[in-house]
């Protein structure tokens, strides 16, 4: 297995997506902090072809809201225990195998996936045993564009950056 063949990056949320920091107002209302890097580059990553989705097993509203904002194909909001069965799911509705999908976690939960996938990535401040199964760790903590680098990682491998620079007159 290479880079070349991954088609689909899944990703958790809170500890990947956000720095893992959850705000919950008087009314019960919930925030995150997601960061704009990331975001930018999960737009410019399905724009050259390479499938997004979100396995998280806390599931939440702004979660939701913001997959939609970024247009992610795949979301998959389960019981922390269930997040294997989300990655069949995935799989199946996507015609992959799971050897074609890389995954970014940061916590025990993700463990189980990052197993099962062909390209386990995890966050710089990963639990130490998710850093241990990974391919690839980031250098920057999660909430803090981990996302977009392990994006530039994959495209990068696959020859798909030099088309995302093009956007940019580079």
């Amino acid at each position: 297995m290479t880079l070349s063949d991954i088609k689909i990056l899944l990703t958790d949320v809170d500890g990947v997506l956000t720095d893992g920091s959850i705000f919950i107002d008087s009314r019960g209302g919930e925030l995150k902090r997601f960061h704009v890097r990331d975001g930018q580059a999960i737009v410019l990553a399905q724009r050259v072809g390479l499938r997004m989705g979100i396995i998280t097993g806390r599931p939440s509203t702004v979660t939701t809201l913001r997959a939609r904002e970024l247009g992610i194909e795949f979301v998959e909001q389960c019981a922390a225990m269930d997040k294997v069965q989300s990655l069949e799911n995935i799989c199946a509705r996507a015609g992959v195998e799971e050897r074609e999908v890389a995954y970014i976690g940061d916590d025990l939960a993700d463990l189980p996936v990052m197993c099962r996938v062909g390209y386990p990535m995890s966050v710089a401040d990963g639990a130490e045993e998710v850093r241990g199964v990974a391919k690839f760790v980031t250098s920057r903590a999660g909430g803090h564009a981990a996302v977009r680098e392990a994006i530039e990682h994959i495209l990068k491998a696959q020859g798909k950056w030099d088309q995302v620079l093009e956007e940019y007159g580079l």
